[in-house]
């Protein structure tokens, strides 16, 4: 891989896209390809063969989609299946055509079965139903990954390369605390009720699911690793996460603690918890050389002075 190589980065606006564009150009690349969706809709698929045929792109970071949390997961279920099942199909058949050496798409750990052995490992996938919260979002991201490897197996390649990072966070996260996901959302949450001075926050469920936090900018740069490895075998996807899991009531502390809320936190159990544990065994993407580097806590402040400088009123 040049630092010539052409690299198209889908989603670069976003959380993984952005830390992913940041990397690649702190690395010294110097032809990266981004297009805001005001002049390409990646859903139409006349738009992406155009701009496939006319820009041929070596290399190829799907990390565009519909993302949400759980109320919007709820709410607009058809809508996660039709924009993410529409950009798979119109990038995957269109890096196939213009012969892309590699292509990273990014699935979810939604996709793994609500209840699952822990940590959850590639091969758990299909074994079991999704968490019905997020059942058609995940349903999208296991077509997409399916879709790599069924590539890889009729071409006889492996440049379709599915990643299943952990609940990711940071830096052009979104912080709407109906559509965010639980790290954003509470980052929020607890900024407005610290400069509002709300003697509590209630939030929605139990508190006791635990989750697993990997940084934007820790995602990024296994992006970067699995781009400049020659030789992949891909029959499974590759898990990233950190190894490490915090309840949700354990993640609120710290939120408040690092952003100096010192009000009451509850809990209203009448409201979905989601899964009950999302830890990932990341063995083999640990065997491949490379390991997340950013602790919870230093994400988290760098995150809150992001938001602080960026989005904060």
């Amino acid at each position: 891989m040049e630092a010539s190589s052409k690299i198209f980065v889908a989603g670069h606006k976003g959380l993984i896209g952005s830390a992913i564009v940041e990397n690649l150009r702190l690395r010294g690349f110097n032809n990266i390809v981004t297009v805001d969706r005001s002049q390409l809709d990646l859903t139409d698929k006349k738009m992406v063969d155009q701009f496939f045929d006319q820009q041929k792109p070596e290399y190829v970071i799907l990390a565009a989609g519909k993302v949400g949390g759980i109320v919007e997961n709820k709410t607009y279920p058809a809508d996660f299946m039709n924009v993410n099942l529409a950009i798979q199909l119109n990038c995957l058949q269109a890096a196939n055509r213009n012969d892309v050496k590699k292509l990273i798409f990014f699935a979810s750990s939604c996709m793994y079965p609500k209840v699952c052995p822990q940590p959850m490992s590639e091969q758990a996938l299909f074994s079991g139903y999704p968490e019905p919260t997020s059942m058609a979002y995940a349903v999208s991201k296991m077509a997409g990954m399916q879709m790599c490897l069924s590539y890889n197996v009729q071409y006889n390649c492996s440049k379709f390369i599915p990643i299943i990072p952990n609940s990711v966070y940071g830096p052009n996260d979104n912080f709407n605390p109906e559509s965010g996901h639980v790290m954003s959302a509470l980052i929020r949450r607890f900024h407005e009720a610290k400069a509002k001075r709300i003697p509590h926050v209630e939030l929605w469920g139990t508190g006791t699911p635990r989750r697993e936090f990997i940084h934007s900018d820790d995602v990024a740069k296994f992006c970067l690793h699995v781009l400049e490895t020659e030789e992949l075998a891909i029959d499974l996807p590759i898990n990233i996460g950190t190894g490490t899991d915090y309840s949700i009531a354990e993640l609120a502390k710290e939120i408040a603690s690092v952003i100096g809320y010192s009000g009451d936190i509850r809990w209203d159990a009448s409201k979905p918890d989601g899964a009950p544990r999302k830890l990932l065994n990341s063995s083999r993407a640990f065997s491949m050389g490379w390991r997340p580097e950013i602790t919870l806590e230093t994400g988290l402040y760098s995150t809150y002075q992001w938001y602080l400088e960026n989005i904060a009123d």
